[in-house]
């Protein structure tokens, strides 16, 4: 009996298929990341529609549950004209596929982090602080993954709140150390961003910060778990964009 189902979502890569058809990965809102077949997807009158970042209406069908399946979408709306206004909005999109393509289980619905990838892609090119969302997006997908860093408190003495003075990150756990506890070995620790403890008075500096503190742990614990040997090329291509 044919497995159906129908659910909306966000385009994250589209892959072409013989004549004519393409392999769409969605990231479904009930659903998760799914893969299927598009008949059609890979023609010139669906490569405006089937564009990275797109939101769809879709029907996933297949015989059995474990296939490939197919898809049949309509679009729902289209964010082109904002991510390719700006090249680092475009290359927050390309990051924002990549990675979830390359980490995030297939079929395991991840509604929270579903949310927050929509609020993300909805703010590039249209919200001035995306870069700062993206950076907290990177730190909630660490979470997701199972890596999550626990900022809460300071490791060594378990100070917490506003005079904790939290300054740095283990590399090794991903907790947090205060400026005085992690003095001694502050060349051996990352720099704890402002973003991260809620200070809104972030500027790019400390986005560059919160990427460097999120890639170590994409880099040294995520992709070695996927037999990776870093995270995927598009978000060091991101990453740059940031660098002074």
């Amino acid at each position: 009996m044919a497995t159906t189902w129908r659910d909306e979502g966000l385009l994250l890569a589209v892959r072409r298929h013989g004549e004519g058809a393409a392999v769409l990965e969605i990231l479904t809102a009930e659903h998760g990341r799914h893969a299927g077949l598009a008949p059609g997807g890979g023609s010139r009158r669906m490569a405006p529609v089937l564009q990275p970042g797109a939101q769809l209406s879709v029907e996933w069908r297949a015989r059995l549950e474990e296939h490939l399946g197919s898809w049949r979408v309509e679009p729902a709306r289209s964010r082109a004209a904002a991510i390719m206004s700006d090249r680092r909005s475009l290359a927050a999109m390309s990051a924002i596929s990549a990675l979830l393509v390359a980490f995030l289980p297939e079929r395991e619905p991840h509604p929270e982090l579903y949310a927050r990838t929509i609020a993300l892609v909805d703010a590039l090119g249209a919200d001035s602080d995306w870069p700062a969302l993206y950076a907290l997006w990177e730190l909630a997908l660490l979470g997701e993954l199972g890596y999550g860093l626990d900022l809460s408190q300071c490791a060594a003495t378990g100070a917490s709140g506003p005079n904790a003075d939290l300054a740095w990150i283990s590399p090794r756990t991903g907790r947090a150390v205060s400026r005085e506890a992690g003095g001694p070995w502050s060349d051996r620790l990352l720099p704890m961003p402002r973003l991260f403890l809620g200070d809104p008075k972030h500027g790019e500096p400390d986005i560059a910060l919160a990427l460097r503190a999120t890639g170590h742990f994409l880099d040294a614990q995520v992709a070695p778990a996927f037999n990776r040997r870093a995270a995927p090329e598009a978000r060091a291509r991101l990453v740059a964009l940031f660098r002074p």
